[in-house]
C-alpha cells in the first residue's frame, strides 16, 4: 500500500511493516474511528454515509493516511474534480479524511511512529482545503421559485395516475413535498419512522425529527416541525393509501423492498424525476435546494426569521439568513405590502 514498505523504522535499521500490515492497521483504525463517532452520539445514518466517503477517499489516496502529503491530497481532489464532483461534494471528501487524520493524531501518533517510523503531520492545508462558497458568491444558485415548485409537484401528481408503480410514485410525491414544506435535510427525512408523525399535535400536526443534525459533535438534535401548507393532508393520504403498499418496516419513506430509503437514493431519485420532467438544466435543483426554497419562501411571505430558524433546526439565526435568497422584486413587494397596510389602517380610522 503505497510507500509503507519502503521505509525503515526509526532507530532500528529494520524494514517497515509490509503493505498488507499497513492496510490491516489502517482498517482497524477506521473501525476504531467509527466507534468513536458512535460514542459521541452521531446517528447510524450519519456514520454510515461519512464512513463510505472516507473509505472512497482512502482508496483514491493509495497510501496509508499517515503517509499522505499535501501533494497526495491535491492529486485526489484533482481526480474528484475530473469526475465532475461539485465543490460541496469535494469538500465533504476532504473533511471526512481530515477528521480521520485528526483522530490518528490524537489517538495513534505514538503507535504509528513506533511501528511505521512516520511522524504525523496534517496534509490538509490552506492551499488544498476545499473552499466553502459563501452566499454572496455569484455562483450560488437561487432556490426554485414557488411557481417552479408548483409545476414540479403537478408533474409528480400526474405521474401517480399514470404510472404502473403507484406506491413509488405516491412516495416520491409525499417525500419531496415533505422536504419542501418542512425544510428537512435528506438524511433527516430518510430517518423518519411512522411513529414520528403526530397529526394531533398543535394546530397543524407536527413531524418529530428525532435525528436532527447537531453541531460541533453534539450528536443528534431533535426538533418538532409543523405540517404547514396542508402537508398534514398529504402525509395522511400517504400513510393511509400509499405506505401500506411498500412493505411492513417502521420507516416512513422506504424503498420498494420496504427498507428505509437512503439519502443518496433521495438525491438520485430527484435527479431522475427532474430528467423525466424534461425541464431546462437551470430549473433543476437538489434536495438541499428544497431546504433553501423552504427558508426563502417562508421569509418572503412574512414568517418570522427565528421561526424559520427553529423549523430548519439551525443553531444560529445567522445560518438561517444564509439560506434565504430573496427574489429580485423582494424589496418592491415588501414596499407594496407596507404601503397597503398603512392605507388600510388609515381608512379604518381611529
Amino acid at each position: 500500500m503505497g510507500r509503507a514498505d519502503l521505509r525503515v523504522v526509526a532507530g532500528t535499521g529494520e524494514p517497515a511493516p509490509s503493505a498488507l500490515d499497513a492496510t490491516a492497521f489502517q482498517a482497524a483504525c477506521v473501525d476504531a474511528f467509527v466507534g468513536s463517532r458512535a460514542a459521541r452520539g452521531f446517528s447510524a445514518v450519519t456514520i454510515e454515509n461519512a464512513t463510505g466517503v472516507l473509505e472512497r477517499f482512502l482508496v483514491l489516496l493509495g497510501v496509508p493516511a499517515w503517509e499522505a502529503s499535501p501533494d497526495d491530497i491535491d492529486r485526489v481532489v484533482a481526480e474528484l474534480l475530473a469526475k465532475g464532483m461539485a465543490p460541496a461534494t469535494r469538500r465533504g471528501y476532504v473533511q471526512a479524511f481530515r477528521g480521520f487524520h485528526r483522530y490518528l493524531m490524537a489517538r495513534k501518533t505514538a503507535e504509528i511512529e513506533a511501528t511505521f517510523g512516520v511522524r504525523l503531520a496534517d496534509p490538509v492545508d490552506e492551499f488544498n482545503a476545499a473552499r466553502h462558497v459563501g452566499n454572496d458568491s455569484p455562483s450560488t444558485k437561487a432556490p426554485p421559485t414557488p411557481a417552479r415548485m408548483d409545476g414540479f409537484f403537478t408533474f409528480l401528481r400526474d405521474r401517480i395516475a399514470t404510472t404502473r408503480k403507484f406506491g413509488v410514485a405516491g412516495r416520491d410525491y409525499a417525500l419531496f413535498r415533505t422536504l419542501y414544506h418542512a425544510g428537512l435535510r435528506a438524511d433527516e427525512a430518510a430517518s423518519l419512522e411512522l411513529q414520528d408523525l403526530h397529526f394531533g399535535r398543535g394546530p397543524f400536526g407536527k413531524v418529530h425529527v428525532r435525528f436532527g443534525k447537531g453541531a460541533r459533535g453534539s450528536g443528534p438534535r431533535p426538533r418538532w416541525v409543523p405540517m404547514l401548507d396542508q402537508l398534514d393532508l398529504i402525509l395522511r393520504w400517504y400513510v393511509d393509501d400509499v405506505r401500506p403498499r411498500l412493505g411492513g418496516s417502521r420507516a416512513l419513506f422506504c424503498d420498494e423492498g420496504g427498507g428505509p430509503i437512503h439519502r443518496g437514493t433521495i438525491r438520485n431519485r430527484l435527479r431522475h424525476l427532474l430528467e423525466l420532467e424534461g425541464g431546462p438544466g437551470e430549473e433543476r435543483f437538489s434536495p438541499h435546494g428544497l431546504r433553501h426554497a423552504c427558508a426563502t419562501h417562508n421569509y418572503e411571505r412574512g414568517v418570522d426569521l427565528v421561526a424559520i430558524q427553529q423549523m430548519l433546526g439551525h443553531w444560529h439565526v445567522g445560518t438561517t439568513m444564509r439560506y434565504v435568497s430573496p427574489s429580485a422584486t423582494f424589496i418592491e413587494d415588501a414596499y407594496r405590502r407596507a404601503v397597503s397596510n398603512t392605507l388600510e389602517r388609515l381608512e379604518e380610522g381611529p
